[in-house]
């Protein structure tokens, strides 16, 4: 049944693809751009045979134009180096919705500077509440990125790859085999740059800083051990670590000394992580007022300068991370490239951006409020406003309302996209990616790695066949 799936999808392309067993090799690319538009629909929404054809039919056809998921280790260890000027800071680009239109315009953007310093990336919680597993969101990026003429790596990255404290307390073992769980799936799918975050974990009662961490890097450097031996050939996952909890407390270069120490105690002879992510007075989603504003957040840069100074010069890594940024003022955003920081995370403006777009139908809007009133009431606090209410829990209408937003009219789509590849500009402009894409080009080279046809369970990767990593 898959194959005559496979064969169905690849039939009108003639022969702009040639199939060779159990990969593709892409004779013409005329015809592949307008082609992205069905296939990735097939992806995302088709019946299951369709769905695990097209899947294989985008990544097989990546590897073919060189457009390969990739991991961004090597240039954040060679920037803590010193090899690469810290004169930039990556953006992680959250895409919640609309992941194929939104990644097109990331790559729109981004052609037009010269920028290959880039993420796609999507958080343990998101992959629930936006219906979007890790095959499918590799699936929406690689499209976008053959749509949109890109060649060269992609680096795509789970996200808060979390440990749940009250699932945590409650059963231990569960959660963390949770945790193990989707890194296999995730890494399977093509996510090679991992966010590990057991900051949740963190005790600020104890009374030592290393008694404080003890529970966060332990099972961090446990979780690095796991994921190391989950890695395709030839590719070494960048692991990201987390000292402070978005939302709580600020961090200090003391508790990232009492995390790096026991990590490094613990984690054995595997290679360490190659960022850090911490907290400087950003909370995720924004700390939204009663007529559902905004209020303005201040950073903390000293304290992020100080911490990627440390994360740099004394633990190798390419810098410090920075969360909850997307609903930060524009005058914000340069100040992280002059703070050092490697890396910054953007998602709630995007999604803010298409749900509250004119192109989007008012009646739209309304059927998701009315469906937030009846299934998230829960999300609602005693003092909360509707406004409050309704903006803080709209992201968990994303997966209901999926197909709408994806299946809105063409118009509305691309006035959407123009907003969205606006906004990114901007953000780029404002990090200073622009020009990137030979450092990345010098620093990573991912390897060609292929997937296994639909339903044989038989992956071949750099020519050698492996079980049991099929989607």
């Amino acid at each position: 049944m898959a194959m005559n799936a496979l064969d169905r999808l690849i039939r009108p392309l003639g022969r702009t693809v040639e199939r060779q067993d159990d990969r593709v090799i892409v004779r013409d690319e005329k015809q592949l751009p307008s082609y992205m538009d069905g296939l990735i629909h097939e992806a995302v929404f088709g019946e299951a045979a369709e769905k695990a054809a097209a899947r294989w039919l985008i990544w097989e056809i990546s590897q073919s134009l060189g457009i390969r998921p990739a991991s961004i280790h090597e240039l954040y260890t060679a920037r803590g180096r010193g090899e690469i000027a810290g004169t930039f800071t990556v953006p992680a680009v959250n895409l919640r919705m609309l992941a194929y239109d939104s990644a097109r315009a990331v790559f729109r953007a981004a052609g037009k500077i010269d920028a290959g310093a880039l993420i796609f990336e999507i958080a343990r919680s998101e992959m629930s509440y936006t219906d979007q597993r890790p095959a499918e969101y590799v699936s929406a990026v690689l499209a976008a990125a053959i749509r949109e003429g890109f060649r060269g790596p992609v680096f795509i990255q789970g996200d808060h790859f979390q440990a749940a404290a009250k699932k945590y307390a409650a059963d231990p073992e569960a959660e963390l085999k949770a945790i193990r769980e989707l890194i296999v799936e995730s890494i399977s799918a093509g996510f090679y740059n991992i966010d590990i975050d057991t900051s949740t974990l963190v005790d600020i009662t104890k009374p030592s800083l290393d008694e404080q961490q003890k529970l966060n890097f332990e099972l961090c450097a446990e979780l690095t051990r796991f994921i190391r031996a989950q890695e395709p050939n030839g590719v070494t996952i960048s692991v990201g670590g987390e000292i402070g909890e978005v939302g709580q407390k600020n961090s200090s270069p003391e508790d990232l000394e009492a995390f790096m120490k026991g990590y490094d105690a613990l984690r054995g002879p595997v290679t360490g992580i190659s960022k850090i992510s911490v907290q400087t007075g950003t909370s995720h989603g924004g700390v939204v007022l009663p007529d559902g504003t905004l209020a303005q957040v201040a950073i903390d840069f000293a304290v992020l300068r100080e911490l990627s100074e440390v994360a740099c010069l004394k633990y190798g890594m390419g810098g410090a991370v920075q969360h909850g940024a997307s609903t930060l003022p524009d005058s914000a955003f340069h100040k992280f490239v002059e703070a050092g920081a490697c890396e910054v995370h953007l998602a709630t403006a995007f999604q803010t951006l298409v749900m509250d777009h004119e192109a989007t139908p008012e009646a739209l809007r309304r059927e998701m409020h009315e469906w937030l009133k009846v299934n998230a009431a829960g999300e609602r606090k005693p003092k909360d406003t509707e406004a409050q209410f309704l903006y803080k829990a709209r992201k968990k209408a994303v997966g209901p309302f999926k197909k709408p937003f994806w299946t809105l009219p063409g118009a509305a789509l691309a006035a959407i996209g123009v907003s969205l590849e606006k906004q990114f500009a901007f953000l780029f402009e404002q990090l200073s990616i622009g020009g990137t894409t030979g450092i990345v080009a010098k620093h990573v080279q991912p390897p060609e790695v292929h997937r296994p046809l639909p339903g044989t369970g038989i992956k071949t990767v750099k020519g050698k066949s492996t079980e049991g990593l099929a989607d």
